[in-house]
């Protein structure tokens, strides 16, 4: 059961753009009966697991060049910060306001994905299991000095610093990812494409997820290393399936199956705690 949980998170995530790693607490939750913090705990590390494999891949792929190394590095180092706060706050939250809280977070991410696949249909193709070696980059990242160099100007700086430290509380507190928020962060802040953000997103996802999953074994009593063992190994089983399939399944109808999904699961798991 352990490997099948790690397995359809895997899938979710490597097939959808942004906001698949928010499937794996719920799973765990219903599939796993475990507590909320330790539901947390375990997804961040099956996401880190899943997500640092992506990254290498992606790397030695030749996806790196759309890989946005600076921001991106903002990004992960002031998320990987707050992750350990967010954990922390996430064991002293009353578990029904926590499970509250996620399926609340959750069903915005599900109706993003729903809209976000039925306004932009092309985006649906582009997915964290997918290729990027072959994607062009656009001409400018917030600002470009003549030579191509990212310049770290105080406004896009301060942006992803602060999206960073947001995305980490979030994602400590939640044992989310965080690709729903990276992905349309770095969007909105630079001239990117989606390939870039999505491939970028892997790269943050893993050290802000690695960072929430050292902070659960420091604080945590129970870190549960088979369970971690096993959802890890088919989380990563998961993403290489995707690899394989995404250029034939990923399009709008798969997406709007996520969405529906989640919200299902989701309005199950809230539904067994009230």
């Amino acid at each position: 059961m352990l490997l099948l949980i790690g397995l359809l998170i895997g899938l979710i995530l490597g097939l959808t753009g942004a906001g698949g790693s928010v499937f794996a607490v719920p799973l765990l939750l219903l599939l796993g009966g475990l507590s909320m913090s330790d539901a947390t705990g375990i997804s961040l590390g099956a996401v880190a697991a899943t997500t640092l494999y992506a990254s290498m891949r992606n790397y030695f792929s030749r996806a790196a060049p759309n890989v946005l190394w600076k921001p991106g590095l903002i990004l992960a180092i002031s998320g990987a910060l707050t992750a350990p706060l967010g954990k922390w706050l996430g064991m002293h939250v009353n578990e029904l306001w926590l499970i509250s809280g996620f399926c609340l977070l959750a069903a915005v991410i599900a109706i993003r994905m729903w809209f976000g696949a039925q306004h932009n249909p092309d985006s649906t193709k582009i997915v964290r299991a997918g290729n990027f070696s072959n994607t062009p980059t656009p001409e400018h990242l917030c600002n470009l000095n003549p030579t191509g160099q990212f310049e770290l100007r105080p406004r896009c700086v301060s942006g992803l610093f602060i999206g960073g430290l947001v995305v980490g509380v979030l994602s400590g507190l939640f044992g989310v990812g965080g690709g729903f928020l990276i992905v349309p962060l770095l969007l909105a802040l630079s001239a990117v494409t989606m390939a870039q953000a999505v491939s970028t997103s892997l790269f943050i996802i893993a050290l802000i997820s690695s960072s929430g999953f050292i902070s659960h074994l420091l604080m945590s009593t129970t870190p549960h290393w088979s369970w971690l063992l096993f959802v890890a190994a088919g989380g990563v089983m998961g993403m290489m399936i995707g690899q394989a399939v995404s250029h034939k399944v990923a399009n709008v109808l798969l997406q709007k199956l996520f969405a529906v999904s989640l919200l299902v699961v989701t309005t199950i798991t809230l539904a067994r705690q009230l």
